[in-house]
């Protein structure tokens, strides 16, 4: 397979296709490994071995996080859904070890959906109702995540629970404001003074804490890209990239699909997220109206969860900007990163005044 992207070259077909079979599920070679898009933390190949359609995921070599201990916990959760009404890629084996191919992995079912991030199909892109009934999908998802019980399905440890309520969100505040710090160890970054408002949105913060949640089951990371929609209809056919997920408060994917939210009479969205046609969709009032509809939950500081998640989001992407300006990042993905960041913050600003 020396034809083969090296990425894909780097992988030991051979080796993956003799631990299948030890597992049991599907023999005969592997053919026709595709890389499919999942950008530059993580490898995902559909392939078919035998008679059985299966995709890999693994950390990517350019992974800077723990990719196998990222690995280990994307399979533990995904298993831990199979019971649940979360639609999700269907877990089919996992390998924790390094032996079989450098590193952990995990093996599932294709999902037969698309992925925004690739571009919006007929008829939803010549449809804005049904673009429209999209967005209450992704409210949709939330709810059947908020729905899980982490404990019963063997999470209890998955977020060290002992950890999670008093003074948790408080926590997340100082958490990231130390990660955004911890950024002076690269060369050539300008500091936080080309971050607009950040010092300003940590108090606020801090000053408007919601005094209390219920832990569960978060994704992590959830917006318009991280989902993939049904090709028949509006509905979700799986939530992906379960990378980030904890247990902690679900509010807070509530805030992160509003931060990544455009609406229409913004002057400045201040999205990384950005889906076209637009029109149909929901309003951001509208996403969390519908939540509380679905949930029964507590939105009153809904706009408290958007803010720390454009904080959070921010100070994130700030992260890829500082390695690049150390030579450690692609320059103009840096760049980019960082400017989203700014918009993020002046966006979370106008929602303080």
């Amino acid at each position: 397979m020396s034809h083969l992207d090296p990425r894909l070259a780097a992988i030991d077909f051979a080796r993956l296709a003799r631990w299948i079979h030890q597992q049991g599920v599907a023999d005969g070679e592997i053919g026709t490994p595709t890389l499919l898009a999942g950008g530059t933390q993580n490898l995902i190949v559909r392939f078919r071995c035998g008679h059985r359609e299966l995709v890999l995921r693994k950390a990517a070599a350019t992974a800077y996080a723990d990719g196998n201990e990222t690995m280990r916990r994307e399979a533990r959760v995904l298993a831990a859904l199979a019971a649940t009404p979360v639609p999700h890629a269907r877990l089919v084996a996992a390998c924790a070890e390094d032996a079989v191919l450098g590193g952990a992995f995990y093996l599932m079912e294709p999902v037969d959906g698309f992925n925004l991030g690739v571009g919006m199909p007929q008829p939803h892109a010549g449809d804005p109702a049904l673009r429209r009934a999209m967005g209450f999908a992704m409210v949709d998802g939330l709810a059947a995540l908020r729905q899980v019980d982490h404990v019963a399905v063997g999470l209890a440890d998955f977020g060290h629970q002992g950890r999670q309520q008093e003074g948790y969100l408080a926590r997340q505040v100082d958490r990231w404001r130390a990660q955004l710090e911890s950024y002076v160890r690269y060369a050539g970054w300008p500091g936080m003074a080309g971050l607009p408002e950040v010092d300003a949105l940590g108090c606020w913060l801090q000053q408007h804490l919601p005094a209390s949640f219920r832990p569960g089951l978060q994704h992590g990371d959830y917006h318009l890209k991280n989902v993939m929609f049904r090709h028949d209809g509006p509905g979700l056919a799986a939530i992906i990239d379960w990378e980030l997920s904890t247990i902690g408060d679900p509010m807070i994917d509530l805030g992160w699909l509003l931060a990544t939210w455009r609406d229409a009479d913004e002057p400045l969205h201040g999205s990384p997220i950005v889906v076209e046609p637009w029109s149909g969709f929901p309003t951001a009032a509208e996403l969390v109206a519908c939540y509380a509809e679905r949930t029964g939950a507590d939105v009153s500081q809904a706009h408290w969860y958007a803010v720390f998640a454009c904080y959070k989001l921010a100070l994130l992407l700030e992260g890829t900007y500082a390695r690049a300006c150390a030579g450690q990042a692609d320059p103009a993905l840096g760049q980019r990163f960082h400017d989203n960041a700014s918009n993020l913050l002046l966006r979370a600003a106008r929602w303080t005044a």
